[in-house]
């Protein structure tokens, strides 16, 4: 711990705090300065990207209002920066995606820049966003391939910004690589701005309390989290259980098969005092299809449904500090800890889902106080590509539409919101109509779609789409349609996951759950994304709460008199 440290200069407790809150606030203006000024409106409404201030040896010191998904892996995007270079000087701009490198997956973009004062270098800002497209066959760059060789341009950490010159040649590369280079252009410069904004910060705080103050104090917030982790740890009873699920599959039909093939995840959490272990022994090997996922990402859903469990009132201040009690493992070659060339790009968020799902099905043995149900399980990604009819311009649009969170065990779940390992918000229709030629027919709330419980789990959302390029090429990757989000304590599952394609004469056709399919010529595409789990043994529901149920219409009379075993005429 600190008081070891004999050769840092620490902060008094006043100080300690005004510079660990500064840090924090510097994450977050970063988010801002990125948001208004980024390109794509999956950046600069939905939110999907993260930030994080780092120290020299890449330990995440503090992040944004962010992505889980994102931020329990991104240490070791920093980290990787940090292992290729052995020279940084100011104003180098370094950008990565190399999933087996410190990434994610290849369309999670990290741009990451070093802070100096006076020279010395102090810390890095890096902020991963979600760009697109990134290239491959597919628009979006979400195509059912079995090697990440076809998964789109793959960047190991390169220099982008040589003391603020621009490098011409890696420049030209990437952007001859994407489908719509304006648009990614402006949303790499919008990451530029925001870590030189996070770097500014840095470097005014380190002219204010002097650079050793600055970088001790640092060392001190990690090691502030850890104590506290530990604190809240010792406070609950040891204990060890098992859980096991299964995932709908990962694009691909095998030779002799008819349809994508499941696949198990196995889990182990064992809690001993202070730490507290999670092992994925016994969990099926790598599969051919974009469902792998490099270690990292696993222990990113871990991450953030134990950090939700030991830590409900967000007490501690989220970093790498608060990772140090907790170990995860997994054989090497399985589906959660997946090596190169596997391919990755559905595993970045459905496996980080998953296992974080998994993980309050496995505490809810021993703490079922401080756990919930499974939420929607899936980031229901779709994306549309291919030429714009009224400008005749190239675009590619990416959406992630929200499904139910999950029951808790004193209160209802959240209708139609980002869940568990997700935090990203609802691009709003009319700016999506205005951005790309697709019109919203139809976005609401699945009545009984959220699973009876003494607290129901969340509805889950609907939305139909025509897409007014007839030449389109559409991507899904959905999971949570053969295996629907599970309760807890006796309460009952919710809807799976749907989706189809209707044509112009009525005809209803299949689009698979993973992978590329042809947007119906006129026609629609329809969605229905999954609600969550209910909490608890249904007939133990307030009656009350039941009727209002009906009366919102987030549950139908039928289903409540088939679970509830009531009928409003008896309320």
């Amino acid at each position: 711990m600190t008081d070891t440290r004999e050769d840092l200069v620490f902060s008094d407790p006043a100080t300690f705090v005004v510079i660990k809150n500064s840090l924090y606030a510097a994450a977050e203006e970063m988010k801002v300065v990125l948001a208004k000024t980024a390109y794509s409106p999956i950046l600069k409404v939905a939110g999907d990207y993260s930030c994080g201030i780092f120290d020299i040896s890449g330990q995440m010191v503090a992040q944004g209002p962010d992505l889980p998904i994102h931020l329990g892996s991104m240490p070791d995007a920093v980290k990787a920066v940090v292992s290729a270079f052995d020279v940084f000087e100011e104003n180098d701009v370094f950008i990565h995606n190399d999933p087996y490198f410190g990434g994610s997956h290849l369309p999670d973009v990290n741009v990451v820049s070093p802070a100096f004062h006076n020279d010395k270098l102090i810390g890095f800002a890096c902020i991963r966003a979600h760009w697109p497209d990134v290239g491959s066959a597919s628009p979006g760059s979400y195509g059912a391939v079995t090697e990440i060789y076809g998964e789109g341009l793959r960047l190991p950490p390169v220099k982008l910004y040589s003391k603020g010159v621009l490098n011409k040649d890696v420049d030209a590369i990437i952007f001859a690589n994407v489908r719509t280079p304006d648009e990614r252009r402006g949303d790499l410069g919008a990451q530029i701005a925001a870590n030189r904004r996070a770097t500014e910060r840095l470097g005014a705080l380190a002219d204010k309390y002097g650079v050793d103050v600055l970088v001790s104090t640092m060392a001190e917030v990690l090691d502030y989290s850890e104590k506290m982790m530990r604190t809240l740890l010792a406070r609950l009873p040891d204990g060890k259980s098992t859980f096991e699920d299964f995932c709908d599959g990962d694009g691909i039909i095998e030779e002799g098969e008819t349809e994508d093939q499941t696949f198990l995840i196995r889990m182990t959490v064992e809690k001993n005092g202070e730490t507290i272990k999670v092992d994925f022994s016994g969990t099926d090997d790598a599969v051919s299809g974009p469902m792998n996922a490099p270690l990292s990402v696993t222990a990113s859903g871990v991450f953030c449904a134990l950090k939700t469990i030991i830590d409900p009132d967000g007490l501690i201040p989220p970093n790498s500090g608060c990772w140090r009690t907790i170990s995860v493992t997994a054989p090497e070659g399985c589906v959660l800890n997946a090596q190169f060339p596997s391919p990755v790009v559905y595993a970045n968020h459905e496996i980080s889902h998953r296992v974080c799902d998994m993980t309050f099905g496995a505490v809810a043995k021993f703490w079922p106080n401080n756990t919930m149900a499974c939420s929607q399980g899936t980031s229901a990604v779709i994306t549309f590509g291919g030429e714009d009819p009224r400008n005749k311009q190239r675009y590619v649009s990416y959406e992630t539409i929200k499904g139910g969170f999950g029951a808790r065990p004193n209160k209802d779940g959240i209708n139609a919101i980002a869940s568990g390992i997700s935090n990203t918000m609802n691009t709003p229709i009319e700016v999506l109509e205005m951005s790309f030629p697709v019109r919203v027919d139809e976005y609401v709330l699945v009545t009984d779609s959220g699973g009876p419980g003494r607290f129901r789990g969340g509805l889950g959302a609907s939305r139909t789409w025509t897409v007014l390029d007839h030449k389109a090429r559409a991507s899904a990757c959905l999971e949570r349609t053969k295996s629907p989000p599970f309760g807890l304590s006796g309460g009952k599952p919710g809807f799976a996951a749907k989706i189809w394609t209707e044509a112009p004469n009525g005809e209803l056709g299949v689009a698979p759950g993973k992978g590329g399919f042809d947007v119906p010529n006129g026609g629609q595409i329809h969605l229905r994304v999954p609600g969550s789990g209910g909490y608890g043994n249904p007939s133990k529901r307030d009656p009350n709460a039941i009727k209002e149920d009906i009366l919102d219409e987030y549950v139908s009379e039928e289903a409540a008199q088939m679970h509830y075993g009531v009928k409003i005429s008896d309320i």
